[in-house]
């Protein structure tokens, strides 16, 4: 960066910092009771001013009394009343003469002396006070109160400016108003105060304390009263019930009334010294109270009264007490511990307070008005100064002189005034003529003097030292009063004194406000406010005092030929740093000189006074150079262990004069709001009220103008090679001088060597010097050169904030949302000009701006006030932003116009503009004008553009750089590329709006047709897609992925889609941040082998569009891959998916292996049999769907069940507590199975032993074993033993003809039972016996054809097979051992016999009818028909024998061998046609 470069940079937020940590030094001043406290170690707490130097004190003016008032008390030949006094509020001084008010312009003469003589009784008291809101109009801002001894009257005033508005005092009338008059009951008033609340306060001689209330009210009765508030029942009684020769004692009336506007405070003084405090409320319009009241101020001890070696004596011979001529509250800034100044007739103040917490509890309190006062007691004292008859300071007997002064000359104080640190005294002492001392405090620095420990503190501060200055008076002194400084002075500095929306601030009084500003200092604020004057009425005249401020000294000695070894001993009172600063003030004009200009010759001067390097010296190495101390240290001795310190660079006192003068010219504003919301409590949430400037458009004004002048003298010495500048010429142009990043902070100085100078350090053992001192001369002026590029800033902001008051701010920030209003107004000047975040504000609100007048309802062209911003501010506001707006413009007008051709021209301009600053340009606001318009061409190009601007080097898809830093680049991108996916959200949800959203202005009526949105949609895409940056192409499928445009994506996508859908829907993928994911890249076969792997909703959602892809592009295999993973996910925590959704997968990946299988027949070989596999697979699911069906319906059985039975549960069963938790845990046993299910896909192997096992779902394991093909048992037993459960299970559920229905329903899936899935011996013998049993018992009566036609059927009306069983089983005596069973059975084998005969001839027993089935000719039939009829004639008769040999009773045993030989009969018989 050279020299000449002016751009703001990085390093101004550095400048900034020091900056602030010259600001809270600066600020850091002790309070009053610290340096008093240190003050009584000291012998010489009073110095004089230095004999060569220019006077401290100057007389401003000498005006005699207006010749009315001077005659008319000539006429009264001075035997009347006479009262006078000073209103500094509306800048008048007023006398009385017995009924005649006069009042006149102290400050100058005008000719006018206006005289009010509306009472016939001599006025006794005249006050002032605010007027209260509401009550009168507008025009009468205060009140006139004027007592007599007979009534209160009130009349109001109005002031009114000059024609040119320079002067608001200028004209002063008065008002009657004779509804505001009461009698005063006979009581004459000595005093009148009121408050800045506008509350009028009353002493009265007979020693009470009165309050002057007045209202708006019907009547005058309620207009205006008056109420004692001191007054008991004796007062009553004295005043109306005896004369007033009865007296009951003296009475002590109060003469003295002081206000303590801050804390709320009244204070009073009578005649005999007597102080009483009244607490007034914590907000000043409380009731009124008595708190505390001492006779003996001066009496009390505290040992603090200055040096203890003078003290003893100077009050050894004081030997009467001395009255008290003189009270004056402080302000809260000027002390918190201390509240009140009194000042005794010998000189002596008094400090009071009225608080019981004094000391370093005092100091760490608030000091407001929350802590309310509760005593009243002497703090501390400090000595008064003995004054010689020459006019010699001195202090007890050691004159400042050097000569010894008489004892006797001490002070005879008849008045006094303090204020802010500033005390007159009005000496009657000599005989000659009186004389007035004026005390300040000395700024400067005494040599030989060192900051002393305070023990209430524990901190260390320069002790209170006065500076005396002492001047005749003619006449005697009557009244003393500051002269307020003008307001346009005053408002920017008092506006960091008051807090961000304090309504206490619009309360307070001028006067309160300038004392609280004066006890900051001259230092401080001789930038802002003028000299300090005083007023001091005396019986000769008026006479204005101006105190000079030290700059008015250092221009007087500049302006007079004195030698240079004055400004030497200027600059070593003051410091360099101070001296600097002030001659920084007169070289850039800075100082308010009564609107004068600092000569030419005096701001020169000043120039080269601030770099003469023999006044402020030179940058060095801070312990650097040998010891000079004569006594050596202890540790001075070389020490190995010891750590060498590094040597911190020290600049001169002009970098630290000009940290000073740019630190105190920004401090009214520098980390305070620059908004406030007007019309909310600042208790509030900050999302309402009106956002205003906190400071008025010409405060503003006078600040922009100072830090101006004050960057264009740096500018001009730079421009010039002068002074230091000049110096270091040709060294500060080293490449790199001003590279940002070699900027760092280096200890306090914040500045680091430059870049390029050789910063090793020197070879020493005991101390590292890195500089040179040209080296350090280089540093000093890069820091200066970064701060006046800061005040340049600063201006420049300045400006920018009046322009945007004068479009009304208020109407700029409705544009924006809840969090950046609220960022608005919590954003400090500091953060303004030196942060981010104050950058991006800064161009919302200059957006908000330019809109003003290039929007719908613009109010003029871009040139109009683009021209303004450059000039004015170009670091907010720079070509590239002119560009951005011309190109708004264009925007604006292919809007307006109807011609397509005309629209789609005028945008094209505007992106051909655009792209010349893609950095620079408001995407958010600019593509939004391009939407509206329809020109998405502009809305995919100039984000991404931007996005290659911001991460040129492609950080976002590098895996090896930082984490971070690929980060920052992919949010850095993310914040373009969410433009383009918003544009596709816009057009996608229009279809379900009634208006076109425009993001500037009123919406365009209409909504865009589907035919219209899908062209859009597939250009944006298809521009997207053509864009080579694959960070935006994830994000763009990831974009239509959300919002539901999967068939546009699986159409126009490009060849990348497939790894982004392969990554977002794989278990290992690594996502890396917004925009990226790291690709596995796997090939279809193992990316998706991983079956049962958990996936994750969002994953499965990838892995859908993935196979929906590969369908689409007829990839049925890998397809067929995608779906099988899709359906054995494993469920996670949390999912939805069904059974159902992942019988659903396996069917369509079946579907798509046998179109595999179709398009290509060697796909099946070729993939190992992917067909079958699945095939398989959705064989088992179907087994799982069924299991979770049963599991529910059992579940919800045993819940109804469980709930119905509980109670008779309880009643029958002995121990219902135990069944009941067995049925519990049963339920809960089967939800977990039941969870468990839904889970994932479970193997057959799992179905069979942990599901349909343990829940005795039987006809589910017949199933599962027929499946499998089950062959590990040679003998069958598993599955005889299955169906023998599940007939059991039947049995129990519904007898004979349950088991029957059952196996029905399930024989028929085995029959014919190769691998022994259906064991018809085991069934058959198992149901016989059963029903043997059950008819036995008498349990159930079970008919002869049931369990042969359940056999008949479950073997697909295979009746020779049914009846080959029964053989078997009747041949083997042992399985059929009892006879009643082998009766039954042969029942039963007669059943099969007639069955047989029936389904082969057609008909039933007695039946003639044949049924003819196959191709069969007759002659072939015929053959059959007689084999059949052979073997079942055969065997009926066999069965016949079989059934005589039965040893049973023939009862049982005739019907069955009757029905063998019908049976034989019918089937041997000829056959009927």
């Amino acid at each position: 960066m050279s020299w000449e470069d002016d751009t703001i940079g990085p390093d101004v937020a550095a400048a900034g910092r020091l900056i602030t940590e010259t600001v809270s030094r600066d600020l850091a001043s002790p309070d009053l009771y610290e340096v008093l406290e240190a003050a009584r170690y000291t012998s010489n707490p009073y110095s004089s001013p230095p004999k060569e130097w220019p006077s401290l004190v100057d007389v401003a003016s000498n005006r005699e009394l207006p010749p009315v008032l001077i005659e008319r008390y000539n006429t009264a030949g001075g035997q009347g009343t006479a009262l006078c006094g000073i209103f500094p509020s509306i800048r008048r001084a007023w006398a009385t003469v017995d009924n005649s008010l006069f009042l006149w312009r102290f400050d100058k003469w005008d000719g006018l002396c206006p005289e009010y003589s509306g009472e016939e009784q001599a006025i006794c008291a005249v006050g002032i006070a605010k007027v209260k809101p509401g009550i009168f109009v507008e025009a009468i801002q205060n009140l006139l109160i004027l007592a007599t001894p007979v009534e209160i009257v009130l009349l109001g005033l109005c002031c009114s400016s000059s024609g040119d508005g320079s002067d608001p005092f200028a004209e002063l009338s008065m008002q009657l108003l004779p509804e505001y008059t009461i009698p005063s009951d006979g009581v004459t008033m000595t005093c009148i105060q009121s408050t800045d609340r506008g509350r009028i306060f009353l002493a009265g001689r007979d020693g009470h304390i009165y309050e002057l209330l007045y209202s708006s009210g019907a009547s005058w009765k309620s207009r205006c009263r008056k109420v004692c508030h001191t007054s008991g029942l004796g007062s009553l009684l004295s005043r109306w019930v005896l004369p007033n020769s009865f007296t009951f004692g003296t009475v002590d009336p109060v003469i003295e009334m002081v206000v303590d506007n801050e804390r709320n405070i009244l204070y009073t003084r009578t005649h005999e010294s007597k102080i009483q405090v009244f607490d007034l409320g914590k907000a000043g319009d409380g009731s009124f109270k008595k708190v505390a009241e001492e006779r003996n101020i001066g009496d009390q001890r505290d040992g603090r009264a200055g040096s203890g070696r003078l003290a003893g004596r100077r009050g050894a011979s004081r030997t009467h007490k001395s009255p008290i001529v003189s009270i004056s509250a402080l302000s809260s800034a000027e002390s918190k511990s201390i509240h009140l100044v009194a000042v005794t007739s010998d000189g002596r103040r008094m400090y009071l307070s009225t608080s019981s917490s004094v000391g370093s509890r005092g100091l760490n309190s608030s000091g407001g008005n929350s802590v309310r006062p509760s005593t009243l007691k002497l703090v501390m004292s400090r000595p008064a100064p003995s004054v010689g008859t020459g006019g010699v300071i001195s202090f007890g007997n050691l004159a400042i002189s050097g000569r010894s002064q008489p004892e006797t000359l001490v002070l005879k104080v008849e008045s006094a005034s303090y204020s802010s640190g500033l005390l007159l005294l009005s000496d009657a002492s000599p005989t000659t003529m009186s004389r007035l001392l004026l005390l300040t405090k000395d700024l400067t620095t005494p040599s030989g003097t060192f900051p002393i420990s305070s023990a209430a503190t524990g901190g260390s501060y320069r002790a209170l030292r006065e500076v005396v200055s002492v001047m005749g008076a003619d006449g005697r002194t009557l009244a003393i009063a500051d002269v307020l400084p003008a307001p346009e002075y005053t408002h920017s500095a008092e506006s960091a004194v008051w807090e961000v929306g304090d309504m206490s601030y619009s309360m307070e009084g001028e006067v309160t406000r300038a004392k609280r500003l004066w006890v900051r200092g001259e230092l401080a604020l001789q930038h802002a406010v003028p000299r300090r004057r005083s007023v001091i009425f005396t019986n000769m005249g008026l006479m204005e005092i101006v105190f000079n401020r030290p700059v008015d000294i250092l221009q007087k000695i500049l302006e007079s030929k004195m030698s240079h070894t004055l400004l030497e001993d200027f600059f070593q009172k003051y410091g360099a740093g101070e001296a600097a600063a002030m001659c920084l003030l007169l070289a850039a004009r800075l100082t308010p000189v009564e609107r004068k200009i600092v000569p030419s010759v005096v701001a020169e001067r000043a120039a080269d006074a601030f770099e003469d390097p023999r006044l402020v010296g030179v940058p060095q190495l801070q312990g650097s150079g040998p010891s000079t101390s004569p006594i050596a240290s202890p540790a001075a001795g070389f020490n190995m262990g010891q750590v060498v310190q590094e040597a911190t660079p020290i600049y001169s006192g002009a970098h630290e004069g000009l940290c000073l003068c740019s630190a105190r010219l920004l401090w009214p504003i520098w980390e305070l709001p620059v908004m406030i919301l007007k019309g909310e409590s600042k208790f509030e949430d900050k999302d309402g009220g009106i956002v205003v400037c906190r400071l008025s458009t010409e405060t503003m004004q006078i600040l922009e103008d100072k830090l101006r002048s004050l960057e264009q003298f740096l500018r001009s010495r730079r421009n010039q090679r002068r002074g230091f500048y000049g110096r270091i010429f040709g060294v500060g142009d080293l490449p790199g001088f001003y590279s940002n990043g070699s900027l760092d902070s280096v200890s306090k100085n914040l500045f680091d060597a430059p870049h390029g100078v050789d910063t090793q350090p020197l070879p020493s053992k005991r101390q590292r010097v890195p500089y040179s001192s040209t080296e350090l001369s280089v540093m000093e002026v890069r820091s200066i050169e970064l701060i006046r590029r800061l005040l340049r800033r600063s201006g420049e902001a300045l400006l920018l904030l009046q322009m945007l008051c004068q479009h009304h701010i208020a109407r700029l920030a409705q544009t924006f949302d809840v969090n950046l209003r609220r960022k608005l107004v919590n954003l400090t000047f500091h953060q303004l000009v030196c942060s981010e975040d104050g950058e991006q504000i800064a161009t919302r609100l200059i957006a908000a701006l330019m809109e003003y007048y290039i929007g719908l309802n613009g109010q003029g062209s871009v040139d109009d006030i683009s021209m303004k911003l450059r000039d004015g501010c170009p670091s907010f506001y720079q070509e590239t932003d002119y560009t951005f707006y011309q190109a708004v413009e264009f925007l604006k007008k292919a809007r307006e116009t109807a011609d397509v051709d005309q629209r789609e021209r005028l945008a094209r301009e505007a992106l051909t503009l655009l792209g010349k600053v893609p950095e620079s340009a408001d995407l958010l606001s600019i593509c939004q004008r391009f939407e509206e318009i329809r020109f998405y061409e502009a809305v995919v190009e100039l984000p991404l553009r931007k996005a290659k601007a911001v991460d040129p080097n492609e950080d976002a898809i590098n895996d090896h750089i930082d984490e971070n830093r690929r980060e920052m680049a992919l949010l850095a991108r993310q914040q373009c590329y969410d433009i383009v996916g918003n544009a596709l959200r816009h057009l996608k949800e229009e279809s379900s709006q009634t208006t076109v959203r425009t993001g500037f202005g009123t919406p365009q009526s209409g909504i865009l047709d589907k035919t219209m949105r899908d062209k859009y949609i597939r250009q944006i895409v298809q521009l997207s897609v053509r864009w080579p940056d694959r960070a935006f192409h994830e994000f763009l499928y990831q974009t239509m992925i959300d919002i539901g445009l999967e068939a546009e994506l699986l159409e126009l996508a490009g060849p990348d889609l497939v790894p982004f859908l392969q990554s977002a829907g794989s278990r290992q993928t690594l996502k890396t941040g917004a925009g990226g994911r790291k690709h596995a890249m796997l090939s279809a076969p193992s990316a998706f082998n991983q079956s049962k792997q958990p996936v994750t909703e969002e994953e499965a959602k990838y892995l859908e569009l993935l196979a929906r892809y590969y369908v689409h592009h007829r990839q049925h295999v890998v397809a067929s891959h995608v779906l099988l993973r899709l359906a054995e996910r494993r469920q996670l925590e949390g999912g939805m998916l069904s059974l159902e959704q992942r019988f659903q997968y396996l069917s369509n990946a079946v579907l798509q292996a046998k179109n595999a299988t179709l398009a290509s027949p060697g796909a099946k070989v070729a993939d190992g049999g992917l067909l079958e596999l699945l095939e398989g697979k959705l064989a088992v699911l179907r087994f799982q769907i069924k299991i979770k069906e049963e599991l529910e319906a059992l579940i919800a059985r045993s819940e109804t069940v469980h709930g119905l039975n509980s109670e008779d549960t309880a009643m029958a069963d002995p121990f219902p507590s135990r069944r009941l938790l067995v049925e519990e845990a049963s339920i809960h046993t089967a939800k977990e199975k039941l969870e468990d299910l839904g889970r994932d896909m479970k193997s057959i192997s799992q179905l069979y032993n942990d599901f349909a096992v343990p829940f005795e779902m039987w006809e589910i394991c017949l199933d599962i074993l027929h499946f499998s093909n089950y062959s590990r048992d040679p003998e069958n037993i598993v599955m005889k033993d299955t169906w023998a459960r599940l007939i059991d299970q039947a049995l129990v559920s519904g007898g004979i003809a349950e088991a029957c229905t059952v196996l029905r329903r399930v024989g028929p899936r085995f029959f014919p039972g190769e691998g022994g899935s259906l064991p018809l011996d085991t069934i058959c013998l198992h149901l016989e016996k059963a029903a043997q049993d059950r008819v036995t018992a008498g349990k159930e009566a079970v008919g002869d054809e049931d369990i042969p036609r359940a056999l008949i059927s479950a073997c697909k009306d295979a009746a020779e097979l049914v009846q080959s069983v029964y053989d078997r089983l009747l041949a083997t005596g042992a399985a059929v051992p009892l006879p009643l069973l082998r009766l039954r059975m042969l029942r039963s084998v007669l059943t099969v016999l007639r069955e047989w005969h029936s389904l082969v001839f057609g008909s039933t027993l007695g039946s003639t009818a044949l049924t003819f089935k196959g191709a069969f000719s007759f002659g072939q039939m015929t053959t059959v028909n007689q084999n059949v009829k052979d073997k079942i004639a055969t065997s009926a008769n066999r069965y016949m024998t079989e059934v005589r040999r039965l040893s049973l009773p023939s009862s049982l045993v005739e019907p069955v061998y009757q029905g063998f030989r019908e049976l034989e009969e019918i089937v041997m018989g000829p056959p009927s046609f």
